[in-house]
């Protein structure tokens, strides 16, 4: 048996050492004095009650002390106060503040022209800086037709409701089955246009705040008319800017073939030519498959369809199951 001495050298320690970690001496911990800048129980009590109070209980920290300190009164460092009050628990928001509640997502279909209308104004350049002109229009989301547009130097609800009511004439729908969509803009969510709508009986609908996407038809037709090669930058009058967009949706309506639409123009699918359409266009490519099958794969073509359903956030499938 080795003693601790050779134990010791052999590992390199002390024996003092090792006596330490056998048996390590216990040191009481000397208490600690209070700091003399420590307020006493009963001053943090006083605080946490004039914060609590009903004059204080909507202030800020900041403001408590601010305005205590104009009337003469100091109870503790703005640091301090707010300590006390984390020790309560009590340093979240203290103010009351107005709640709104969470926008529903805005989710319609549409199966056929007149039934969901989506309008918006887009700004336009004006012949000098600072000058601009507004452009009005409304959509058919299920054609992509443009049932009415106006441009005028001004953005206002009343030529807003002036523009609804000549579309929804001269389409002759029923406003009780029609709903317009719209974002949250100053004349879109005016309290005019929603009385003018509400007495129609038109259903009125929001897009959630910034969410570009709950208005896509209306963002995506502004896209195709500013990326056109012709846009100008600016324009120099009013009548030419009328001039340009009489142009523009003649084109829009009767010779853009949407992608959206089966490659058919607005004008075909809202005036009911699609079907017809997508027959003729089936025979053409049967004959072209039976001049010439090698030049196709396996079978006869067939052209682009329409959907029978447009959506404005579609709900999912699961969305679908749970139901309202």
């Amino acid at each position: 048996m080795i003693g601790l001495e050779a134990a010791c050298e052999c590992l390199g320690i002390a024996r003092s050492s090792y006596y330490y970690l056998v048996d390590p001496p216990v040191r009481e911990p000397k208490p600690r004095k209070p700091s003399p800048r420590r307020l006493s129980d009963a001053e943090r009590e006083h605080i946490l009650a004039v914060c609590h109070s009903e004059r204080f209980c909507d202030a800020s920290v900041r403001e408590i002390y601010a305005t205590l300190l104009d009337e003469g009164i100091y109870l503790a460092s703005v640091a301090s106060i707010y300590r006390i009050l984390a020790e309560a628990g009590e340093t979240r928001e203290r103010r009351r503040q107005a709640t709104h509640p969470a926008r529903v997502k805005p989710e319609l279909v549409a199966t056929g022209p007149g039934q969901v209308w989506s309008w918006d104004i887009s700004k336009l350049k004006g012949p000098t800086k600072g000058v601009y002109y507004q452009l009005y229009v409304i959509l058919d989301i299920y054609s992509r037709s443009i049932v009415g547009w106006r441009i005028e130097d001004h953005e206002s609800s009343e030529l807003a409701k002036e523009l609804m009511d000549e579309a929804i004439t001269n389409e002759g729908v029923d406003p009780n089955q029609l709903t317009i969509h719209a974002d949250n803009g100053a004349s879109m969510a005016s309290h005019g246009v929603a009385e003018f709508l509400a007495n129609l009986g038109v259903q009125k609908s929001h897009s959630r705040p910034h969410t570009s996407n709950d208005n896509p038809f209306s963002e995506a037709q502004f896209k195709t008319l500013k990326y056109r090669g012709d846009f100008p930058e600016r324009f120099g009058s009013l009548e030419e800017a009328r001039s340009f967009f009489a142009k523009f949706f003649n084109w829009y309506q009767y010779e853009h073939h949407h992608v959206g639409l089966g490659l058919m123009t607005p004008a075909d699918v809202h005036e009911g030519y699609a079907e017809v359409i997508t027959e003729r266009r089936a025979e053409v490519l049967r004959e072209a498959y039976e001049n010439h099958p090698e030049r196709f794969v396996r079978k006869v073509p067939i052209p682009p369809t329409l959907n029978t359903q447009v959506w404005i956030n579609r709900p999912t499938e699961e969305e679908m199951k749970k139901g309202p």
